[in-house]
């Protein structure tokens, strides 16, 4: 991956070429996945009039983070044990089963129990797929690349929202949620055959770990929530990670009745409109960190960027105009572009090969409890006080993540120099 002194560049290498493009087509998947069950629940509610509306958002909010919480907490060492690819292929060719089989269980009884059982199933391959990744790309990368790695992937996920947003939210309206599901299902079989392009060997992953007993797994399990309160990065990866998931649970469960009651026809594309411009935003943010703004602080990127995108969501939370929700998007998407980049380096970096799955497992159950938690927070909050105090709850929230990760810089030197 060398010529003379310059590195090859990273899309211009075979393995993270194929990765880069199996997660892009992925993460496509995962977006069209969103807007089509935003759309079924829009059709189930009978577009969203219903009472029950609110709390189903936060049903399916609760049903995708369900198996993080119930099993990442203990399958950190297994896949420090697995064929990482392996688990990266399988883990897409289920999910493209399940996403196949959704239209046909709601279509069965108009009920949404089934459709969300098939949701906690898609969503448990998760569990083994996401840390798979994360684990992966520090061994098929030079170590002065793994930076620009991340970004790559993290420009992955910003395209495949644009894209997907853009383009979801238009055939979700106009096609239906079943037909959005059914071409999302395609988009993860071609993840597969990207992912075996891949190539990888386990040996050396696998030749670091000792034979597996009852009791030793259990210690590996701690071992890796110790290195979270030991090494200074992780914590602050994590912590810093933590505000994108608690935005999340806000504008899912709160955010989404407020577009649509501002709304003269609702409907899910204007959802991806927003979600388009949520990427585009990330993308120049991406693109910035990545040029002037790669010498500076990782603390203080961190914090100043979730202050200011906590006044974008202000404007977001008390405008009804769409025009604003647009410009607020693209503002927020280029405020937190840095968690997007520089959380996943800073646990890749705090970590060694053979504990990544752990902490990486960990880090999966923690940001799945944010998301949890901040959905239940808005479901409990929206009906009582509305969308718009609730959402200014969200955006206090955030700021105060801002102010704790450049609290934290300052009174940890070391991290101020990553």
């Amino acid at each position: 991956m060398q010529t003379g002194a310059h590195p090859t560049p990273l899309l211009r290498q075979r393995d993270f070429a194929a990765l880069w493009w199996g997660q892009f087509i992925s993460m496509l998947g995962d977006r069209l996945t969103y807007l089509a069950l935003g759309g079924l629940l829009l059709e189930h509610t009978h577009r969203g009039t219903d009472s029950d509306y609110p709390v189903l958002l936060a049903m399916l909010n609760n049903v995708m983070v369900a198996p993080v919480l119930l099993f990442a907490p203990f399958t950190g060492p297994w896949v420090d044990r697995m064929n990482l690819k392996r688990v990266l292929v399988i883990s897409d060719l289920c999910r493209a089963l399940v996403v196949l089989g959704i239209p046909w269980a709601y279509t069965m009884g108009q009920r949404t129990g089934p459709t969300f059982a098939l949701v906690f199933i898609m969503f448990t391959c998760n569990v083994l797929f996401l840390p798979a990744k994360s684990a992966l790309t520090p061994e098929i990368v030079p170590a002065e690349q793994l930076l620009g790695a991340n970004s790559l992937l993290s420009v992955a996920g910003i395209a495949a929202t644009v894209v997907g947003a853009l383009f979801g939210g238009y055939v979700v309206d106009h096609f239906g949620w079943p037909f959005a599901m059914r071409l999302d299902s395609l988009t993860y079989l071609v993840s597969v055959i990207t992912l075996v392009l891949v190539r990888y060997s386990p040996e050396r992953h696998a030749a670091q770990r000792p034979e597996v007993t009852w009791g030793g797994y259990l210690r590996e399990v701690g071992e890796g929530w110790a290195l979270i309160r030991r090494r200074a990065p992780v914590a602050l990866g994590l912590v810093t990670l933590a505000a994108v998931w608690v935005g999340g649970g806000f504008l899912q469960v709160a955010g989404n009745p407020h577009i649509q009651r501002a709304a003269s026809v609702p409907g899910m594309e204007r959802v991806g409109l927003l979600l388009g411009s949520l990427g585009l935003g990330a993308m120049l943010g991406t693109w910035w960190i990545n040029s002037r703004g790669k010498h500076l602080p990782r603390p203080m990127l961190l914090g100043a960027g979730y202050i200011l995108a906590s006044g974008a969501l202000v404007a977001f939370a008390v405008s009804s105009r769409f025009a604003v929700f647009a410009i607020a998007a693209l503002l927020v998407g280029a405020f937190i572009a840095p968690a997007f980049v520089l959380c996943e380096t800073l646990l890749q970096e705090g970590v060694d090969l053979h504990q990544r799955g752990r902490v990486f497992s960990a880090r999966d159950f923690l940001m799945r409890l944010a998301l949890l938690l901040s959905g239940l927070a808005a479901a409990w909050l929206t009906p009582l006080v509305g969308t718009r105090d609730t959402l200014l709850v969200c955006a206090g929230l955030i700021a105060a993540i801002g102010m704790l990760a450049l609290v934290w810089g300052r009174s940890n030197p070391g991290l101020m120099k990553l």
